[in-house]
């Protein structure tokens, strides 16, 4: 009968005890929507390799800083990199994951990806307001071999707070003295017009929707739902597509060795092969850890993710970080994340 008992409990509580391992074993993010399609497929090939589960939620830059801050995940991802003070106050690390492009994207009958052409000053004063239907002569001038509609133009722009519109309106503030002083560089701003939506998939979802309007997102986007992009014209003076190669010309410009906290920006790089509207993707975490285990495991994620996960990572169109980049990033693990009792968490 003691057997029996004996059989009945462990019948009972191994399930159970199974699955408060299995979640305490899981791994939680959220944030940007810039890098998801990537970490996305990170998650999933990381699970099948290593039966560890993360959990990436894309709600925006601004969310995943506040649930960082607030200790409610275990790392969050975003692509407004912050200020060493501002990582000294909340107590955070920041390092950089990923760099990738954002495109402009519009939806015009007739209009293939790479069709249109866009001079940076026509990409400004559409979204000032300024040129309003896409028959205008300022845009007719770089596509004369274009048909283009008579046809009022609708912008499309994140509602919520983004890193992706850090991004853009960085670029944008580079290039116009007007959006500089009337609109600004943040990841939140007050738009002279168009209409929103939330994260990268409801700017694509919209476009779509919408004929005649544009927007931007990053390009993994524009890819997936077979969205046309504009080209641009580079700081050089070229039109040059949005792919690997441009990004990558943008990205060989960043000396990570030289930035403090990571601190980087990467729009309107030099260079004539260079895409004009790059950023990196950044991870935060808390400095101070209360469960070693999980930061151990969530760092090992990284770990794999920057040298399992390039390719992943290119066919998606991300630039990974150079080797020299990451054994600089796993050094600063090794000093900046630690245990409450001060103890080393990462080995490099």
């Amino acid at each position: 009968m003691k057997r029996l008992v004996l059989f009945i409990l462990t019948a009972i509580l191994l399930p159970l005890g199974a699955s408060l391992v299995s979640a305490e074993a899981v791994i939680k993010g959220a944030g940007a929507s810039f890098p998801y399609p990537c970490y996305s497929q990170w998650t999933y090939k990381y699970f099948d390799v290593t039966r560890v589960k993360v959990r990436y939620q894309s709600i925006g830059s601004s969310a995943g800083i506040t649930q960082i801050k607030a200790r409610t995940v275990n790392f969050a991802g975003s692509d407004v990199p912050l200020h060493p003070d501002q990582l000294q106050a909340f107590n955070l690390v920041q390092f950089p994951m990923l760099v990738g492009g954002i495109v402009p994207i519009v939806n015009l009958k007739g209009v293939k990806p790479g069709d249109l052409r866009l001079t940076p000053e026509v990409l400004a004063e559409i979204f000032l307001k300024k040129i309003t239907r896409w028959s205008d002569p300022a845009i007719k001038r770089a596509n004369l071999n274009l048909n283009l509609p008579d046809q009022e133009i609708t912008v499309v722009h994140r509602e919520d707070g983004s890193g992706t519109t850090f991004i853009f309106t960085n670029y944008l503030s580079q290039i116009s003295p007007e959006w500089q002083k009337k609109v600004g560089n943040d990841k939140e701003v007050d738009w002279p017009t168009g209409i929103g939506a939330n994260q990268n998939e409801g700017v694509a979802s919209k476009v779509m929707q919408i004929e005649g309007s544009i927007g931007y997102v990053e390009y993994a986007y524009a890819l997936q739902n077979l969205i046309p992009y504009a080209l641009l014209r580079n700081r050089d003076g070229k039109y040059v597509h949005p792919d690997t190669e441009t990004f990558t010309a943008a990205a060989n410009t960043a000396d990570w060795q030289r930035a403090p906290g990571f601190f980087m920006i990467l729009t309107n790089q030099p260079g004539e092969r260079s895409w004009p509207i790059v950023g990196a993707t950044f991870i935060l975490m808390q400095k101070s850890q209360t469960n070693p285990g999980q930061a151990l495991s969530t760092l090992k994620f990284f770990d794999w993710a920057y040298r399992q996960g390039q390719e992943i990572a290119r066919k998606l169109h991300y630039v990974p970080l150079p080797e020299s980049a990451v054994r600089l990033i796993e050094g600063h693990w090794s000093r900046e994340i630690k245990a409450a009792n001060g103890d080393r968490i990462w080995q490099p």
